[in-house]
């Protein structure tokens, strides 16, 4: 029987250790689950597997001998395919060339052989019951089927392993069940099945066995049969805060309620509300998919509100655009730094005041005095590490660069800023700063929404927690009451 094993498997990022001396195997004919937090490694083990990173150390076996591919193309190649939550598709084309595409089959002219490849991919739709034709063109289908897509282009290429990375996510009940039978009839070809999900039914649904990872290292490896939810929760759980969060100052005294949301329901959001006090920091917990940035997209007017009202200082308001809800006193940092944030080959200056330029304007003019004075300013108080605010931003550290994101907003003198994953890819550092900063904006009595995927300084900071889970808010929490097991429970079960 033909083994998959990782030995050893160690990952380092510029400040960052993503996976630490793992080592488990799976073997042939098994749905192995991966199951941990967000962060806890299993996307990076995937993505090593699969040709994506080289591993700083250790090495993964397949039958006994050492595989490692220098791209997913040889991987591939070599029968091994991780079918992405984000799929991979030709839009515009059909089903067969997609399932087909990078080895069409051709005749002994040269010219592609489209008899044969639809024949082929035909007999894989009957043998799977997949409910697709080979002519069908991909965009036209739904999520669920181009999933399935994605499934047949590794079938077709004499599948040895395959790895399915959250593939639950935006699929209905009856498409998870057809997604389930054709996972079992790969097992059944004796396919070594990898499977990462953050729903932990599913996991006793589909799963032969699961492997925790925390924090990048293993865990454990135990049977579903012999095991229970809650027992996966508290291997999931259990790390230290650390004193960090102790040594913070915190705002005791909340004043009154600055915003509230009641019933907001939108195209990814269902039904949600909640309220925030002047000075509070309140969490937003949930795993990959939860719905907790496409929540704050329609609080910041990102996204279109369908049914649902919001109130600003006990007025409802309408906010259907970013500058609506910034002239309300709203503020907003994404989750995604570079590509949503940041202008890279822009001063750092003009990164902290792109969102006042109308204020800062006369006749077209910007007063650079004000400009320079207002970012120097912002450099001080969150001790921005840079000698020249006319240095392009994309020269400084992670850390640093959030910082100055964190200054925008602050120059826009906000009464609430909502910070999605605001300590994401910087180091220990840097987090205990931005730490302190909450803190005293919170001081300061600015509301906070804090959204973070790390349970510990979700823990550590705020003042109360909401847990989302499928787009609807499931649960609150207050501060001494809070647990990281009470938590996963809400976002998992």
């Amino acid at each position: 029987m033909k083994k998959l094993e990782f030995k050893n498997i160690s990952m380092e990022f510029p400040g960052v250790r993503a996976l630490d001396d793992v080592s488990f195997s799976t073997e042939a004919g098994k749905v192995t689950a991966l199951l941990g937090e967000n962060g806890a490694g299993k996307s990076t083990l995937l993505k090593i597997l699969y040709g994506d990173y080289k591993a700083t150390s250790g090495k993964i076996l397949f039958d006994g001998q050492e595989i490692s591919f220098p791209n997913p193309h040889e991987a591939i190649k070599s029968g091994v395919s991780i079918i992405y939550q984000e799929r991979q598709l030709y839009l515009n084309q059909t089903v067969a060339e997609n399932v087909f595409a990078g080895t069409l089959p051709v005749n002994s002219a040269g010219f592609i052989n489209y008899r044969k490849m639809h024949k082929m991919t035909m007999e894989i739709i009957e043998e799977f019951g997949i409910p697709v034709k080979s002519t069908d063109v991909v965009k036209n289908l739904s999520i669920a089927h181009q999933q399935m897509v994605e499934i047949m282009k590794a079938i077709i290429r004499m599948l040895e392993i395959v790895a399915f990375d959250e593939p639950t996510a935006s699929l209905t009940e009856k498409e998870i069940d057809k997604l389930f039978e054709i996972i079992n009839k790969l097992k059944q070809k004796g396919i070594i099945i990898l499977y990462v999900s953050h729903r932990i039914k599913e996991i006793f649904i589909i799963c032969d066995d699961v492997v925790v990872l925390k924090d990048g290292k293993f865990v454990d490896k135990v049977n579903t049969i012999d095991t229970s939810e809650e027992d996966l929760v508290r291997k999931m759980v259990g790390r230290k805060l650390g004193d960090v969060f102790n040594t913070l100052e915190r705002n005791k005294k909340l004043g009154d309620t600055i915003l509230e949301a009641k019933n907001i329901t939108t195209s990814k959001v269902k039904n949600a509300s909640f309220d925030l006090k002047k000075g509070e920091i309140l969490g937003l917990f949930g795993l990959v998919g939860a719905g907790r940035t496409e929540l704050m997209n329609a609080i910041f007017g990102n996204d279109k509100v369908v049914s649902g009202e919001i109130f600003f200082e006990g007025k409802k308001i309408e906010i259907y655009s970013p500058e609506r809800a910034i002239g309300y006193g709203i503020g907003f940092c994404p989750e995604d730094r570079k590509l949503q944030a940041i202008m890279p080959n822009h001063s750092v200056k003009h990164n902290i005041s792109i969102v006042i330029l109308k204020i800062l304007s006369r006749f077209g003019f910007i007063n650079r005095r004000i400009e320079t004075r207002i970012a120097l300013e912002n450099k001080k108080k969150l001790n921005i590490q840079t000698s020249d605010l006319n240095k392009r931003i994309i020269f400084l550290s992670g850390g640093n660069q959030q910082k100055v994101i964190v200054a925008r907003w602050l120059a826009a003198n906000p009464k609430v800023l909502i910070l999605d994953e605001p300590t994401k890819g910087i180091d220990v550092g840097a987090k205990s700063e931005m730490y302190k900063i909450i803190c005293d904006l919170a001081k300061e009595d600015i509301g906070i929404i804090f959204i973070s995927s790390e349970l510990p300084e979700m823990i550590g900071l705020c003042d109360r927690i909401l847990a989302i889970k499928n787009g609807e808010i499931v649960g609150e929490v207050l501060r001494d009451e809070v647990s990281e097991e009470k938590l996963l429970k809400y976002a998992v079960l």
